[in-house]
């Protein structure tokens, strides 16, 4: 078994997806801030790479409506590819503050404004309903997350989305959220650099009540929306070498080895780059490779 399905799978809900997934943030230059002043990506190009994932066995692919820049919006793009696909793809949006036409931060967001957000993914979507809307928790709020979290529970209830999911959360909020509907995923920044969620047991809490754990970052750490860098972590570095694999490769094998309920939705534009996240999918990582990279970085020095 080859491909995205060589991680194995992970159920969201009802929906079935193999755990290497699609970050598509860096469609549009990165989706969030910096680099959307470039030259905007093709079209048909973002399209191919697209395809070529699906080809590869990627069927979950993470977005947003605020993912856009001047020219491009990752959700159109996205809609485009699926237009001309036929197979099964999971697609996950996120709601909550958000960016407006112009692209400035709009921090807070109020229960009554969701639906609005869930309806303009859907028409960039081009769909009729969400399989998964993930409700985006960062920043200050006017309303607390139940009451946002039960605004997308009667959307929910409506059938504008199928399954619900939270964004940088702690664990009390997955808590107060599971009292109002089903969470099947969680969505926080976590990787080898940034382990936050480990510390908090967020990450074992997903584990035990069945929820999938999605990190973002778990690729770029703490250089978070820049681009890649050169690896500098000699950690890193020597269980690359002793694979023959990419130190990105490296990084997704760590976070895939986390748990069978933890996923992967690494984002790039580069063909090239996409073969390698989608194949870290099959690095097994044994014992003295993980002891090696979780020692402190000034002893792996």
């Amino acid at each position: 078994m080859g491909g995205a399905a060589a991680a194995g799978t992970w159920k969201l809900g009802d929906l079935e997806v193999n755990r290497i997934g699609y970050g598509a943030m860096r469609l549009t230059g990165n989706g969030m801030m910096g680099n959307s002043d470039g030259t905007p990506i093709d079209r048909d190009a973002a399209v191919g790479l697209l395809h070529s994932a699906f080809e590869q066995g990627v069927n979950h692919i993470d977005t947003a409506a605020f993912y856009f820049s001047p020219l491009r919006s990752a959700n159109e793009l996205i809609n485009r590819a699926l237009s001309s696909w036929t197979g099964e793809v999971v697609v996950a949006t996120k709601v909550g503050p958000a960016r407006d036409p112009a692209g400035e931060w709009l921090t807070t967001v109020r229960p009554d404004q969701l639906r609005g957000q869930v309806e303009e993914n859907l028409r960039q979507l081009g769909r009729d309903h969400l399989d998964v809307v993930n409700l985006r928790c960062g920043g200050p709020r006017t309303a607390s997350i139940g009451e946002l979290f039960g605004a997308l529970a009667e959307l929910r209830q409506a059938g504008l989305i199928r399954h619900l999911g939270l964004s940088a959360v702690r664990p009390e909020h997955v808590a107060e959220a599971l009292t109002i509907a089903p969470v099947v995923c969680v969505q926080n920044s976590y990787g080898l650099d940034w382990r936050r969620a480990d510390e908090s047991g967020l990450v074992d809490l997903c584990g035990e009540r069945g929820i999938a754990f999605v990190p973002f970052f778990a690729v770029s750490g703490l250089r978070r929306e820049a681009a890649a860098g050169q690896e500098h972590d000699e950690r890193v570095r020597s269980v690359a070498r002793a694979h023959h694999a990419t130190p990105a490769q490296v990084r997704l094998a760590w976070t895939l080895h986390r748990g069978p309920h933890v996923l992967a939705i690494p984002g790039t534009t580069n063909p090239v780059h996409l073969a390698e996240n989608i194949a870290a999918g099959g690095l097994r990582l044994t014992e003295e490779d993980l002891a090696v990279l979780n020692k402190p970085v000034s002893s792996a020095t």
